[in-house]
């Protein structure tokens, strides 16, 4: 799964290997679910940038606290689930990160390590997003697709998240792309040789805490 993910690059560097251009940015060591996510959602008129709330509302929810528990999807079955099926052709987006967390059992405990991609690079996940409104309440928010781990991810949890290069972004990003069997095709584990790994911080399990010690590694 994907919990817990970064987003510290410089607002000038995703500007420009994404292409867009961002009013407001804040980064952030310690993103976590319901809060405010950067992602890239494409149109006719090309792909629009902006923040979306992580944790899928869909629209036809009753209670919005169904988003704390919807931060993930499964890639395998995203087409048969009630809550994803028509947003797999219909809305699509990228969320952007640097590098994410996950937890590795160890007997009883769990040690947080920090995953990066192309040496520390910038990366999407593959995501989905909904708009839910209720009376004069409107939430826009989003879920992160999972796989099957890769090697490297294989030692530390059951599932990874699927990230995406860059032309399976743009395919998924494209609206006249419609097949939801190609599109399920791109969600692929991640490279293993392109990914590292290290412990970090058990601070990190406080979403409170948000400083650059998380991502330092820990012997």
């Amino acid at each position: 799964m994907c919990g817990r993910f970064t987003l510290e690059t410089s607002k000038e560097v995703i500007e420009s290997e994404l292409g867009i251009e961002l009013s407001d940015y804040i980064p952030s060591y310690n993103i976590a679910p319901t809060q405010q996510v950067l992602a890239l959602v494409g149109t006719n008129q090309g792909n629009k940038a902006g923040y979306l709330q992580w944790g899928l509302i869909p629209s036809w929810s009753k209670d919005p606290k169904i988003g704390s528990k919807m931060i993930n999807a499964r890639s395998e079955s995203v087409d048969e689930k009630p809550s994803f099926n028509r947003l797999l052709t219909r809305r699509r987006c990228l969320i952007v990160a640097d590098s994410f967390y996950e937890w590795k059992k160890d007997g009883g405990e769990k040690q947080p390590y920090r995953i990066t991609v192309n040496d520390g690079g910038l990366f999407t996940f593959a995501g989905l997003w909904d708009r839910w409104q209720q009376q004069d309440q409107t939430l826009v928010t989003c879920t992160i697709l999972t796989t099957k781990p890769n090697a490297l991810m294989d030692s530390l949890h059951h599932r990874m998240p699927v990230i995406l290069e860059e032309q399976a972004r743009n395919d998924w990003l494209n609206p006249r792309v419609e097949d939801k069997n190609y599109l399920k095709s791109l969600l692929q584990p991640f490279e293993t040789s392109k990914m590292a790994a290290h412990p970090v911080s058990k601070r990190v399990n406080n979403p409170r805490n948000n400083d650059h010690a998380l991502i330092e590694p820990v012997s």
